[in-house]
């Protein structure tokens, strides 16, 4: 008979400390969010963070758009593309064989991909950066049938991918290096076995 009384009180005790709990989150917890956005919403530092964050963010995409659109149209035949607005005065072309430096010197590599090769197709699958760095991922394809760097027209054709580096200044290219399999290449080529 003890027993059931027991029971009953120790859920009374259990619905009480319950009742007590939740009063307490009905209370602490409005007040303790409310203190957390009066404190940080209308902050001028978290304003200006938030305000840099969005600034940096809409350069990035500007910085994207401008560099996919720059070597989609150079690639189509427009090489009025490469010029002071859209690189800096000092650009530099990372090669194996040194640096090129310059807005024509860096027109000058590029245009081996212009006069080497016809039927050209350019693609550039994505494009991702973070602050002032982009990686490009790139397919190219053409028939070699013209002097690239040097080599004499094989005829054949190729489809080649890469990605390249990018560093951007003041909204234009400052610096890029491509990476694609050299030896992939040259058997595309028929220079190697």
């Amino acid at each position: 008979l003890h027993y059931p009384l027991r029971r009953q009180r120790q859920m009374c005790i259990r619905d009480r400390y319950k009742e007590i709990f939740m009063n307490y989150c009905k209370t602490i917890i409005p007040i303790t969010t409310m203190m957390i956005l009066i404190t940080s919403c209308g902050s001028p530092s978290a304003d200006s963070k938030t305000k840099k964050i969005i600034s940096d963010q809409e350069q990035l995409e500007k910085d994207i758009a401008m560099y996919q659109d720059t070597w989609l149209r150079f690639l189509n035949g427009e090489t009025s593309v490469v010029n002071e607005e859209r690189f800096q005065e000092d650009v530099v072309v990372v090669t194996s064989q040194g640096d090129l430096v310059g807005i024509e010197a860096c027109k000058k590599h590029y245009m081996n991909f212009l006069t080497g090769f016809s039927n050209i197709e350019f693609t550039i699958p994505e494009v991702i950066g973070q602050g002032n760095r982009l990686v490009k991922h790139w397919n190219f394809k053409g028939t070699h049938d013209g002097d690239f760097f040097g080599i004499p027209a094989t005829g054949s054709k190729v489809d080649l991918s890469g990605t390249t580096l990018i560093l951007m200044e003041d909204g234009k290219i400052k610096q890029e290096q491509d990476f694609f399999d050299n030896l992939d290449f040259y058997r595309q080529l028929g220079l190697m076995e």
